[in-house]
């Protein structure tokens, strides 16, 4: 059962030491109806997390005392599953990298619209929302691993295993391979992927598609520049191999 307060409702963490940007976000979340806090620094934001935890945070990378990937990283060690959106004005596929291997769920490079902002931070709750009723009620179905060949998925528990061997992944990855893999065979175009894993559509950041596809290969195939499980089908998109009969 998916909790009764609605998305619009939600707390929300804004961790940005540019004051002029940081209202500007504050004024937009507010107006979209949510519950917002505002910090200047990345040592008040992971102050607050452990006075009162948010629904989901907005980490600017570059911060004083301490700076996005140190809250992101910190966060997470402590057990936080809380969506994170990293903002920053750098744009290096590392910098991109670095976020998602310490636990951001998105990144969002400056400059940004207050749409496009908007349109991540309503996805990441939805997810959010989703994984929470999943967790909850749960089901038959939802119980059930997903078995294609050595790749197990268990969704439950949100663990993969290739072989045997536990895989460490993100908590998109691990929603973009229980996509895939809960339609073996089916092609799906990077603008498809967009929107049903990270639940929004944005001309221009369907590349965020295929750094992530490249993620996962890297961490589930053998070789990843010869991939047995996601395979890329020219000209159309991707596609998770049938399952071996």
């Amino acid at each position: 059962m998916v909790p009764s307060r609605p998305p619009a409702a939600a707390r929300i963490l804004v961790a940005e030491d540019q004051a002029d940007i940081r209202d500007l976000i504050v004024l937009n979340l507010q107006g979209a109806g949510y519950e917002v806090q505002a910090v200047p620094d990345g040592a008040a934001a992971l102050a607050s997390q452990a006075e009162r935890a948010s629904d989901l945070l907005v980490l600017d990378l570059m911060m004083p005392a301490l700076d996005g990937l140190e809250v992101c990283k910190a966060l997470r060690a402590r057990g936080r599953a809380t969506p994170i959106l990293m903002l920053t004005a750098k744009a290096t596929e590392l910098d991109r990298v670095l976020g998602l291997e310490l636990g951001a769920d998105d990144y969002l490079t400056k400059p940004f619209s207050m749409a496009e902002l908007l349109a991540r931070v309503k996805a990441l709750l939805r997810r959010a929302e989703l994984l929470r009723a999943a967790q909850q009620g749960g089901g038959a179905a939802h119980g059930q691993p997903i078995v294609n060949g050595e790749l197990e998925i268990l969704r439950d528990r949100r663990e993969v295993r290739v072989g045997g061997r536990l895989l460490d992944l993100t908590a998109l990855e691990f929603d973009l391979l229980v996509h895939f893999a809960s339609h073996p065979g089916r092609v799906f175009s990077r603008a498809q992927l967009l929107d049903a894993v990270w639940g929004y559509s944005h001309e221009g950041y369907e590349h965020t598609v295929t750094t992530h596809i490249n993620r996962v290969r890297a961490k589930v195939e053998a070789d990843p520049m010869r991939p047995r499980f996601i395979l890329t089908v020219r000209g159309a998109g991707y596609k998770m191999r049938d399952a071996p009969r």
